[in-house]
């Protein structure tokens, strides 16, 4: 592997785990089930899909890359979506967002759905 390639996977790597690192001191510190889901969703999924991309650029071979790059796209088809649907799950049965959210938009469609 050439000299910018094996540089090119590093950095990939570093950038990869610093956002994966992220998403971990997210999950823990952040104050509530919404806010951890979108530490987990939008930082995890990109320092994933780096993670493979790296892999797929390291490995160098057409079977390998297919399947990071498979990878990424289902990381990025499914991490959003699930997210979204965990979060308005954990909302239905009563989880509200904690104080430091100033705008619930959930309550302002029940509210307007209630009035109709």
């Amino acid at each position: 592997m050439s000299e910018i390639l094996a540089v090119l996977v590093g950095i990939l790597l570093i950038i990869g785990s610093l956002f994966a690192l992220t998403a971990s001191v997210g999950i823990l510190r952040l104050k509530d089930v919404y806010m951890r889901m979108h530490a987990a969703s939008k930082s995890g999924t990109l320092g994933s899909g780096l993670l493979l991309l790296a892999l797929a650029i390291h490995s160098g071979q057409l079977d390998v890359v297919t399947r990071a790059i498979a990878g990424v796209v289902f990381f990025l088809l499914t991490a959003p979506v699930s997210s979204h649907l965990l979060a308005t799950a954990a909302y239905r049965v009563g989880y509200r967002p904690c104080a430091d959210t100033k705008i619930d938009a959930m309550a302002d469609k029940k509210a307007s759905q209630s009035a109709d």
